[in-house]
């Protein structure tokens, strides 16, 4: 996604919280009016609005309440300038380094794959924007990520992995995933995401 395009998809988002002011918003009303909106506006369609919203509380200009419940208060913005997102030359060399490819699933743009550069280590737990810290991800995986840690993200891959693979009787996949969700369990990473076996 082009910078232009996300800056004006967020200004979208918050024309919509500044129209609202100091009320508790749940998603799914944000969300409708944003799709409807970008839709009449542009006549494409707006990919992930909640992303979006989740950006705009990650950078200080909204509060959030509880989960999927955000607020623009004009009185209590506060805005975080630690953030740090991809330059354009960045994103460049991420996408060359990663052969315009998801790095999890492979795919990219000679399949049609929406390609992002994702923060390996999220902004808003002290992730920089460097070369290191970056990679490319398909759409589909960087929503999957979201907020995540990237080891969280792979155990709760691997335990999906894992069920479809027992779903279809596949043994050698089933003694692979099994053997890669002991070593989490072994090193006691991620210990809040249950396997069970």
């Amino acid at each position: 996604m082009s910078d232009e395009k996300q800056g004006s998809q967020l200004d979208l988002i918050m024309e919509f919280f500044k129209a609202n002011p100091k009320r508790d918003i749940a998603h799914p009303e944000v969300v409708d009016w944003v799709v409807k909106q970008w839709q009449m506006r542009t006549g494409k369609v707006f990919r992930d609005p909640d992303r979006g919203i989740r950006n705009l509380h990650q950078k200080g200009y909204l509060q959030k309440i509880s989960k999927g419940i955000y607020r623009y208060d004009p009185d209590f913005v506060n805005l975080r300038e630690d953030l740090e997102d991809f330059s354009t030359s960045l994103k460049k060399q991420i996408l060359e380094r990663d052969n315009y490819k998801c790095v999890i699933c492979g795919m990219g743009k000679r399949e049609g794959v929406e390609l992002h550069i994702d923060h390996i280590k999220p902004k808003d737990l002290g992730g920089k924007a460097t070369l290191e810290n970056g990679q490319t991800l398909c759409s589909r995986h960087n929503f999957l990520k979201k907020n995540l840690k990237q080891t969280e993200t792979g155990k709760k891959m691997f335990i999906q992995m894992l069920e479809s693979a027992k779903e279809s009787n596949q043994t050698e996949l089933i003694e692979f995933l099994e053997e890669v969700l002991k070593v989490y369990e072994k090193h006691n990473i991620n210990g809040h995401i249950v396997w069970k076996k």
